[in-house]
């Protein structure tokens, strides 16, 4: 589906990134990857695929992947927006400023980088620019402890909401995908989730399904619909917000 195509992807080494690299691959894209990760550059050895050790935050270092993914492959026509953090939970009360603004950094503030740097490329596309972004849960129903993280994410909505609003006349569609709980990535180690579960009174396998369809959520789930956005059946959309969660009862 995506032969000759650029498919870049950050937050690439693990979780959800790796998994929306290996979606792409499979359908024929060249895929980029970019994380902070030095795991990146293994991900999949393979002459489509390249692997590239990148601080998002950096102005800088954005720019020296986009030299190098470009030299390797051409252009860009794919942008998948993962990369992401995860803090602790703390009330509002204990939430540290600096705290606060790294999570906006990551989560917002390198992104607004990203897709200012990456828009040139985009309008380029010779089937238009596609981007996807991942959102949270969060967005629609926020839980306590979380608020720089669900704050966060509400804004980094709010700017593809805009991004989809203003790339429209280019051609370029940027939709966002909303997961939640999925549980084979990084921050969600086997004795987090015990906690986590007994803290609900369950079992692990009963709290990894504890949504409407009562099914597990993983990173491939959400990486198939990624690939998918991007895809001709998604040629109409943009501006969406899809969560993929198996129904949660507060966003429903």
């Amino acid at each position: 589906m995506f032969a000759g195509e650029v498919a870049w992807v950050t937050g690439a080494a693990s979780g959800i990134g790796k998994a929306c690299v290996e979606a792409l691959l499979e359908r024929g894209a060249a895929v980029v990857g970019l994380d902070v990760d030095l795991r990146v550059t293994g991900i999949a050895s393979r002459p489509a695929y390249l692997g590239l050790h990148s601080d998002i935050t950096s102005a800088e270092a954005i720019g020296a992947a986009l030299e190098a993914g470009v030299r390797a492959f051409g252009g860009m026509d794919m942008l998948i927006l993962n990369a992401g953090v995860f803090p602790a939970g703390a009330p509002i009360e204990s939430l540290e400023s600096s705290e606060w603004r790294r999570v906006f950094e990551v989560n917002v503030d390198a992104n607004l980088t990203l897709l200012r740097e990456c828009y040139p490329l985009l309008k380029l596309a010779p089937r238009d620019g596609r981007v996807v972004v991942m959102g949270s849960k969060n967005v629609a129903a926020p839980g306590p402890g979380a608020a720089a993280y669900s704050a966060s994410k509400a804004a980094l909505t709010q700017l593809a909401r805009v991004a989809a609003l203003e790339w429209g006349n280019a051609g370029i569609r940027v939709n966002t995908l909303h997961p939640n709980a999925v549980f084979d990535t990084g921050i969600w180690t086997e004795e987090v989730l015990a906690a986590r579960a007994k803290s609900y009174g369950l079992s692990v396998d009963e709290y990894k399904k504890n949504n409407v369809l009562g099914t597990e959520v993983r990173s491939r789930d959400v990486a198939e619909l990624a690939a998918e956005m991007c895809g001709p059946v998604f040629a109409k959309t943009t501006g969406a917000q899809i969560p993929i969660d198996g129904g949660n009862d507060r966003v429903i």
